[in-house]
C-alpha cells in the first residue's frame, strides 16, 4: 500500500511537468519502478532523479522516460526496438504500451539483472539481446519505432535501414558544440528527415560488447 501511493505521488509529479496521456500514465503506475533500482538507492526509487547502476551506468529519471516514451508517439504501434537496455524500466514501461519490445544491451551483467526483473514481474513481451546495439537486431525488422536510450554521435545507415516505412527513430544525439539534442527522425518515402526536440543528458553509446 505504502509502495503504490509512492508510486502515484511519482507520477502525480511527472504528470505535472509533462502530462501525460492515459496510456503512458497507466503504464508508469503498472510498472514498480523500485524493482529496477540499486537495492542500495530504494530510498529514493520514487523520485525524479537518474540514479547510479552498476558497470558505471545510469537509471533515467522516471520524468526522461516519460518523454521519450511519449515522443516516440506509440498509438497503434505494434513494435519497438530499444537501443541500450540498462536497468530494463524504459523497456518495461514500454511493454505496457505496445505488443512487443526488441531491447539490445551491450553489457551482459547489466542485461542479466534486466532479464531476471522482466521474468519475475511476468513480462513476457519483451525481448532481449546480448550485442552491439549500434548494428540492430535485423531478424525482427522493420521496426515501427527505434529507441535509443543513450547518446549516438551519429545514427547508423542499418538502423535506418531496420526502420519500418512511416517510423520514427527517437534518439539524444551529440552536437559539434558539446551539447546533447533528442532528435525524432521520421522514415517517409524512404527518406529520413529530423525534428530537434530539446537538450538532454545520457550515458554515450559505446560499440562492441563487454562482459
Amino acid at each position: 500500500m505504502v509502495k503504490s501511493l509512492h508510486l502515484r505521488k511519482m507520477v502525480d509529479e511527472i504528470d505535472r511537468q509533462f502530462p501525460l496521456p492515459p496510456a503512458i500514465r497507466e503504464a508508469f503506475l503498472s510498472v514498480d519502478r523500485e524493482a529496477f533500482v540499486p537495492s542500495g538507492f530504494r530510498h529514493m526509487a520514487y523520485t525524479l532523479d537518474a540514479l547510479p547502476m552498476m558497470e558505471q551506468q545510469w537509471i533515467s529519471s522516471p520524468l526522461t522516460v516519460a518523454k521519450m516514451t511519449r515522443h516516440l508517439e506509440l498509438d497503434g504501434v505494434d513494435s519497438v526496438l530499444e537501443i541500450g537496455c540498462g536497468s530494463g524500466y524504459q523497456a518495461a514501461i514500454l511493454s505496457r504500451i505496445v505488443r512487443r519490445v526488441f531491447t539490445i544491451e551491450r553489457i551482459e551483467p547489466l542485461l542479466r539483472e534486466a532479464r531476471e526483473r522482466f521474468r519475475t514481474l511476468g513480462m513476457s513481451n519483451i525481448f532481449t539481446r546480448y550485442a552491439d546495439g549500434m548494428r540492430g537486431w535485423k531478424e525482427f525488422a522493420p521496426y515501427e519505432r527505434i529507441l535509443f536510450s543513450a547518446t549516438a554521435d551519429a545514427i547508423p545507415d542499418l538502423l535506418f535501414d531496420q526502420l519500418a516505412e512511416g517510423g520514427i527513430l527517437l534518439a539524444p544525439v551529440n552536437t559539434k558544440e558539446g551539447l546533447q539534442i533528442l532528435t525524432r527522425y521520421y522514415k517517409r518515402n524512404g527518406r529520413i528527415s529530423t525534428e530537434t526536440i530539446e537538450s538532454c543528458c545520457f550515458v554515450p553509446v559505446l560499440p562492441g560488447t563487454k562482459r
